[in-house]
């Protein structure tokens, strides 16, 4: 028998999801590789939802590697000639004006952290994942760009302590023991912080607490096993560190607005 026919094909991806509302369309991306080259004929605002590697040329004929950190607000203005790719990708949100209405800001910028952005996107998110006639996503959306419209449009390290370089770390080491029991004492060894800094520090850098971003990971693996049929849902619980089937419908409930069979469908 020919082994490499014999190979599992890998599950699909989640779908696009799209919502239009008024003068906005609104999508939210899965998490997945990517390559995408074009001029913005009009502006649109994103969030990263994940850790996002890969390399960019944004207003630019210079390809750069490119960190977008978790919760990390960004804006393209329109005639913005952008490349992108990334090996692995990551969810994220796009809205676009479709009437040619102007959006504040000519600058582009990404990596922002705003917790009221922060809220927004995850609404958002979680009403595209389970529609209903009660979004409402015209108030959302502009919501969403009076936090766009701040001040200071220019890009945002990430800061203090949790360089580019050490969130790599951190996702690779959580990665590769979601299956395990994480803790933030480990977190925190692992970058040479003592335990207080570090919380400090990454929630200063994501928005979010090591804790928080802890079961994102384990949602953005059960996600994805969950796209394959056969796998049960107590195995894939299991595979991503929750304590039970329970504990990961919970978060997912929790997170997302959703159990994790309506993430099946």
């Amino acid at each position: 028998m020919n082994r490499r026919n014999s190979l599992p094909s890998p599950p699909p991806r989640e779908p696009v999801r799209r919502a239009e509302a008024g003068s906005w369309a609104i999508e939210l991306l899965p998490a997945a590789g990517y390559e995408t080259r074009y001029v913005a004929t009009q502006a649109a605002i994103g969030f990263a939802f994940d850790s996002q590697r890969g390399r960019h040329a944004i207003g630019s004929d210079r390809i750069r590697p490119f960190v977008a950190t978790p919760n990390g607000l960004a804006f393209i203005p329109p005639g913005c000639d952008v490349f992108s790719e990334s090996p692995e990708g990551g969810e994220y949100l796009r809205l676009l004006r479709t009437d040619g209405t102007p959006l504040a800001g000519d600058h582009v910028f990404n990596n922002r952290i705003d917790q009221q952005a922060i809220a927004l996107a995850q609404r958002m998110r979680g009403a595209l994942l389970r529609a209903s006639v009660e979004d409402d996503w015209e108030a959302w959306a502009l919501a969403l760009v009076q936090r766009v419209a701040g001040d200071d449009l220019l890009s945002e390290p990430v800061r203090g302590s949790m360089t580019s370089q050490r969130l790599r770390l951190l996702d690779e080491f959580i990665d590769a023991g979601l299956d395990g029991p994480l803790g933030v004492q480990a977190m925190a060894a692992l970058l040479g912080l003592s335990e207080g800094y570090f919380i400090r520090a990454f929630k200063d850098a994501t928005g979010k607490s090591p804790h928080s971003y802890l079961i994102d990971r384990r949602l953005v693996r059960a996600r994805h096993l969950l796209r394959n049929p056969a796998e049960r849902l107590a195995d894939i619980a299991q595979a991503c560190g929750f304590a039970s089937q329970a504990h990961m419908a919970t978060a997912f409930r929790q997170r997302l607005g959703v159990s994790p069979r309506d993430m099946r469908g």
